[in-house]
Order: C-alpha cells, then sequence, then structure tokens
C-alpha cells in the first residue's frame, strides 16, 4: 500500500475558499499600495547565499534555508573536513544558495544591480512567498507571504508617515482593529549609551524585542548572559517599562537622553511622526513603545510593528528604517524604509473575526442547470452574455441527475441557479433560482444580468 503523502511541517495547502480569503488580502493591500504610488516588482526565490548571509543577524543566519548543490558537491573536501562533521563549515561548500528569508535584503540586491534602470526615490511593493528555517507553531510558519513596501533613495520623514497611513487604510478596509507601535532604533541606541553599553546595543535590542513573548525576568536573564552589568540592567528597567501617553514619553526620553546625540535624535524623530500623523486623525491607536526592537540589525531609524486588538497573535505587519543596507552590496549612501504585512498572519485573523466579506469568498455566482445537448446550447448563449457584463458565471458540464447539479452549487455557496428547459426556450428566457430564499422567477437574459449586478 503506498505511504500516505504528506506535506514540509510549517507548510500549508490552501483550498479554494482559503485562495479566495487571500486573494481579498493581497488585492487590498495592492490596491492600497496603488493608492499611495507604490510599483510592484518581484524577485527570485532563491539568492546566493553570499547576498543573504551576515544582514539578518547570528540568529537571523540560522533560520536561512539553504539549498544544496547539484553534482558533486563531495568533490573538493578533504576527507578530514568530512570527518570533523562541522555542520555550519560543510553547509557553506555544499551550497550556494539559499531560500530568500524576506524581501527586503533581496530588494537591496535589485536597487544594486538595477539602479542605471530606476528612478529614485523608487517606490516598490512586493507580494511573495519567503522561508524560514523556524520552529513551527501557532502563527508562525516556515512558508508564507510578506507584502512588502519599500521607499529608497529619500531621507524625509514624510515616508515614514505614508507608511503608517497605509498601514492604517489597509487595517481600516480589513476591519481589524489594531495598535500600532512605533520607536527607534537612535533612541534604543542613546538608552545604551546612558547605560554605558554602548557596545552591546545588539544584544540589548535582541533581548527586550522578547519581551511580550517571554517576561521581563526572563529578558534580564538573557541581558546577564550577554555580559551586560547588574548595575545597566537596572538603569534599563524604568526606561523600557516607561508608560503613559505619547507626549508623557516624549518629554521623558527627551530628559533622559539629554546626554546622547544620536538618542536625542531619535526622539526628534518619534516627535515629527507622532506630531504629523495626529492631524490626519488616523483610525488605529498610535503608540510610541519602548521595548519595541525588531531584532534584526539593519534598521537604523524609525522601527513600526502592528498588534491586533481583537485576536492573541505576534505581530502581524512590522518594518522600519535603513540607511546602510545596500551599502553592503556596494552602493554607498542610499536610505530606504520599508513595512512588511505578514498576510498569513492576517489571514488567521480575519477567519478567527469572520471579516471576509461574502462577494469576497463567493467565486460562482450564477450556476446554469445542464439538462441536455438542446437546453445546454441555449444555456451557452445565455452564458456568454452574462460573463461579458462581468457576473462570474458556469454551466455544470454533464446532464446529470437534478440532485446532484443542485448539490454541486449548494456545496460551492453559489447564490443563483439558472433553470432552463422547453418553455424557457420558447419564451426566449430562463428561470432564475435564489438558492437562499427558494423564490424563482422567469426572466430575460437583460433582467437576470440586472438582477445579478444588484
Amino acid at each position: 500500500m503506498a505511504a500516505k503523502p504528506s506535506i514540509p511541517k510549517g507548510t500549508r495547502d490552501f483550498s479554494p475558499v482559503e485562495m479566495a480569503k487571500r486573494n481579498y488580502i493581497f488585492n487590498t493591500i495592492r490596491d492600497v499600495y496603488h493608492l499611495y504610488g507604490f510599483q510592484q516588482i518581484e524577485t527570485p526565490a532563491m539568492e546566493m547565499l553570499s547576498t543573504l548571509m551576515g544582514k539578518y543577524g547570528e540568529e537571523g543566519d540560522k533560520l536561512l534555508f539553504k539549498i544544496q548543490n547539484s553534482g558533486d558537491y563531495f568533490s573538493g573536501l578533504t576527507d578530514e573536513e568530512l570527518l570533523s562533521r562541522n555542520a555550519a563549515k560543510l553547509a557553506s561548500k555544499f551550497c550556494e544558495k539559499g531560500l530568500r528569508y524576506d524581501l527586503t535584503v533581496p530588494f537591496a540586491r535589485y536597487v544594486v544591480m538595477h539602479r542605471d534602470e530606476i528612478t529614485f526615490p523608487f517606490k516598490r511593493y512586493q507580494i511573495q512567498p519567503v522561508w524560514r528555517a523556524d520552529r513551527p507553531q501557532k502563527g508562525r510558519y516556515r512558508e508564507f507571504y510578506q507584502c512588502d513596501a519599500d521607499v529608497v533613495g529619500s531621507d524625509s520623514l514624510l515616508n515614514e508617515v505614508e507608511l503608517m497611513q497605509i498601514v492604517d487604510t489597509v487595517f481600516t478596509r480589513f476591519g481589524i482593529r489594531v495598535c500600532i507601535k512605533i520607536n527607534n532604533r537612535k533612541i534604543l541606541t542613546g538608552i545604551a549609551e546612558i547605560i554605558g553599553e554602548a557596545d552591546k546595543i545588539v544584544d540589548i535590542t535582541v533581548a527586550i524585542d522578547k519581551l511580550d513573548k517571554i517576561g521581563l525576568d526572563n529578558v534580564n536573564a538573557e541581558l546577564k548572559e550577554k555580559g551586560i552589568s547588574d548595575e545597566a540592567i537596572a538603569k534599563l528597567q524604568p526606561i523600557i517599562l516607561l508608560s503613559g501617553t505619547n507626549e508623557e514619553k516624549l518629554v521623558t526620553l527627551k530628559e533622559v537622553l539629554a546626554g546622547s546625540e544620536v538618542g536625542q535624535k531619535g526622539v526628534e524623530e518619534s516627535e515629527f511622526i507622532l506630531k504629523t500623523l495626529s492631524v490626519f486623525g488616523l483610525k488605529n491607536e498610535l503608540e510610541l513603545d519602548l521595548t519595541l526592537a525588531r531584532g534584526l540589525n539593519y534598521y537604523t531609524g524609525a522601527i513600526f510593528e502592528v498588534k491586533a486588538l481583537d485576536v492573541q497573535i505576534g505581530s502581524i505587519t512590522g518594518g522600519g528604517r535603513y540607511d546602510n543596507l545596500t551599502g553592503v552590496f556596494g552602493m554607498a549612501g542610499v536610505s530606504g524604509v520599508g513595512i512588511s504585512f505578514g498576510a498569513d498572519r492576517i489571514f488567521d485573523v480575519l477567519n478567527q473575526l469572520d471579516l471576509y466579506p461574502k462577494e469576497a469568498v463567493n467565486s460562482t455566482q450564477l450556476l446554469f442547470i445542464n439538462f441536455g445537448e438542446k437546453e445546454a446550447a441555449f444555456s451557452l448563449n445565455v452564458l456568454a452574455q452574462v460573463r461579458a457584463e462581468g457576473i462570474r458565471a458556469e454551466i455544470f458540464p454533464d446532464s446529470s441527475k437534478m440532485k446532484k447539479q443542485m448539490g454541486y452549487a449548494n456545496a460551492k455557496n453559489i447564490p443563483f441557479v439558472a433553470l432552463v428547459g422547453e418553455n424557457e426556450m420558447n419564451e426566449n428566457k430562463v428561470t432564475l433560482k435564489n438558492m437562499e430564499t427558494g423564490e424563482q422567477t422567469l426572466v430575460s437574459a437583460e433582467e437576470l444580468i440586472q438582477t445579478l449586478k444588484k
């Protein structure tokens, strides 16, 4: 007996209904990106490992899926290297390529490779899958889609403001209540300076970024493990647990970071973004959150994260400013800022809250019942007229029993069925049945179209 097929952990199949829901998500985000002047690109699923390695920090590098070279990948390896069983070293010999971890690093590579074709500032969006060798758990997958928007070639904080407006617009359209959290890596750098641990900024940000997941005690334990002194950890507590309104937090930060030039710059940037957005009156909460660190090493300025208020799930959108990303590919001085919508988590949130509009998940609007060759020929003519008006319609391909055909309509949640028999053909009309109410009406093709368009 053949073994039952399976798929890798952390990946999923999607049914037609689920794909309709996912396309609703992608189309909503795509429409908002277009409103703000973003253009779409795509990059390969595979990148050279030299492009990916060293861009995500030590933890990120461990989560890269590496692709084994084709051919005799043992050639060129010594027996000593093979017997060493050093997985990382052997992987570097076996693998030249990897699956992309996110869309931002491939985008930076794209900008450098296509710099002569690009008009700056370049506003691009990208909706593609990414892969991470993470431990699968609720809301965390090994294969998932990101929906990124980035602006490169501009230092203006108006880009940050617009990206937050995009986030607010998208989640308002979805009907999801969210809290948009912002912080600034310059503030975090300033804090590290003030507590006397400037060289440990990466360790500090990686640890406090886990505050929501592992709690304060475990964060402090991790900081201590990284060699940060008890005195510095004590100084850090009131800062990362700072409360009050955004304005009150800014006032406190100005005082606390008075001795740090970079810290003050971060406060100024955050103040500009918050004040500018307050004028527009966002529909969702906006919070300055000092525990937000976003562990990726390439962020240098404003950072963002979005949490759903009515569902327990991780971040559903994130992003930030990265001044130096293209520099590693030989193109210095290009600043960028971007956001990424986590489509798979948004999918789960919309499912839990049952927020999908009916028209987004119901594909076929009208099914023609097939009573035989003559009836099908007549139906095909009307079907062509209906489709020409943009109405999604189909005909059952076989003249099967009525019960089977109606069962097909019910299984696909098709709201209307068209019945064509001898009488209908003689009158050049069809009988339209509303599957929800059971009501039947004899209508012309024009009346049929008008009814369905309503």
